[in-house]
């Protein structure tokens, strides 16, 4: 059998890599600017971290995770999410502690893992950004860390962005609504599709997020949670919506956005865009101020998005967002037989330690192969090294564009590489 990576899983090439960091690059600057700092945490975590917080019931737990037994017969799942190994973190290391500033803001980049079907933008072994900010429960924070995700898609180019807002309460309202809706769903429990039967009796407010069409035909008349806010509630969402309104950031409410994981309260939304008609959520998050506690640490408010970089990527594609990506080098040293081959390194490690981008040629191949192998590099410059050049101590320096050349010595291609460029143009 031919080796191939497993279904769900891609090979980031070069090339697609630089986009990928690039990316990665912005969301980092743009946390930086709102006091955000890395957390990296195990890509596998006990079973129970993830299946206690997201909710025993959720399709994460019930359907997608890569959970095994080790050798030494512990439960263990490969994350499949971001928020519980962070809160997990932040109660086991005392984040909480009186000494450590508040809030305390944390973001994360890395590999999470699903078992679904893949599809465009889904893998099974995907990628995500996500950030987390403990210690306030001042509505302020929910719109903070959404206006920030707002800056990171503005930062990117990203086009036509909806915001989708709405509320889950506090305990108390959220309860009120549960029952409402089992009221109002159980009369129709035979028209709906087997997952939401399944969800009416374990986590009801799962069967307003199902894409099942009959379902979705189910809820359009369905009670609005925001009928069930009581007064702490209804404040806090009325807080968040003058808020954003005063940044100038839109947004639409969406009473049938619950959010897959269960640990959310309050303030629940996303963004969404449109690629190919299609919506499609580009971020998702909200207030979980019951998670902290949860795990054993203080009573501690929280906030927090997460997105996936897939996801992300094939938006910037389909609306045609050209990334500003590093490509080219800044010299090619063309190496003319055994004699230069020294020399070349040398003065290739040379430039490099002053910041520029070059390659050599090791492969002793004619000149016409090399000066083509620096057409696909896009190199800027040419260096072409002989044994005559070794022996003079000096080389001609070529710009690759308009074939402009400077004969410079080799001490100063080794100590101030970027007056040559700048002779050529460059």
């Amino acid at each position: 059998m031919k080796l191939q990576k497993p279904k769900g899983t891609q090979d980031i090439l070069p090339g697609q890599s630089a986009k990928w960091q690039y990316v990665e690059h912005v969301a980092r600057e743009t946390f930086k600017k709102y006091n955000y700092d890395e957390i990296r945490t195990p890509m596998f975590e006990h079973y129970e971290v993830i299946s206690r917080s997201v909710g025993d019931t959720t399709d994460i737990v019930t359907k997608e995770m890569y959970d095994f037994h080790d050798k030494g017969d512990r439960h263990i799942t490969l994350r499949p999410e971001g928020t519980a190994p962070v809160v997990r973190s932040y109660v086991e290391n005392k984040l909480f502690a009186p000494e450590v500033q508040k809030p305390t803001k944390m973001y994360y980049i890395g590999s999470m893992f699903r078992y679904e079907r893949p599809q465009a933008g889904r893998l099974r072994e995907f990628h995500q950004v996500g950030v987390e900010c403990f210690g306030s429960s001042n509505p302020a924070t929910d719109v903070e860390t959404i206006a920030m995700a707002y800056q990171l898609f503005a930062e990117l180019g990203i086009k036509d962005v909806v915001l989708h807002l709405n509320s889950l309460g506090n305990p108390s309202s959220r309860a009120a609504y549960r029952q409402a809706l089992i009221d109002y769903l159980t009369p129709m429990r035979e028209s709906l599709s087997k997952d939401s039967q399944r969800r009416l009796d374990e986590n009801p407010l799962r069967v307003l997020d199902s894409k099942e069409k009959e379902d979705k035909v189910a809820v359009e008349n369905a009670p609005s949670i925001l009928d069930y806010l009581d007064e702490e509630s209804q404040a806090h969402f009325d807080a968040v919506r003058g808020m954003l309104e005063e940044l100038d950031i839109p947004y639409v409410i969406d009473t049938n956005m619950v959010r897959g994981l269960d640990y959310y309260n309050h303030t629940i939304f996303e963004f969404i865009t449109q690629v190919e008609k299609s919506d499609l959520t580009i971020c998702a998050g909200g207030r979980y101020d019951g998670l902290v506690e949860y795990f054993g640490g203080p009573a501690t408010a929280g906030f927090g998005f997460g997105l996936g970089l897939e996801r992300l990527l094939l938006i910037l594609e389909k609306q045609g967002i050209e990334l500003p990506v590093e490509q080219g080098l800044d010299v090619y040293v063309a190496v003319l037989g055994a004699d230069a081959n020294v020399a070349a390194l040398a003065l290739t490690q040379a430039v490099r330690r002053q910041g520029f981008k070059a390659e050599r040629d090791y492969l002793g191949r004619k000149i016409k192969a090399q000066f083509k192998s620096a057409d696909v590099f896009r190199a800027k410059t040419i260096i072409t090294l002989g044994g005559s050049e070794v022996e003079a101590g000096q080389v001609a320096v070529k710009n690759n564009q308009t074939r402009q050349e400077v004969t410079v010595t080799f001490d100063r291609i080794k100590t101030d590489f970027a007056s040559v460029l700048a002779e050529l143009g460059l």
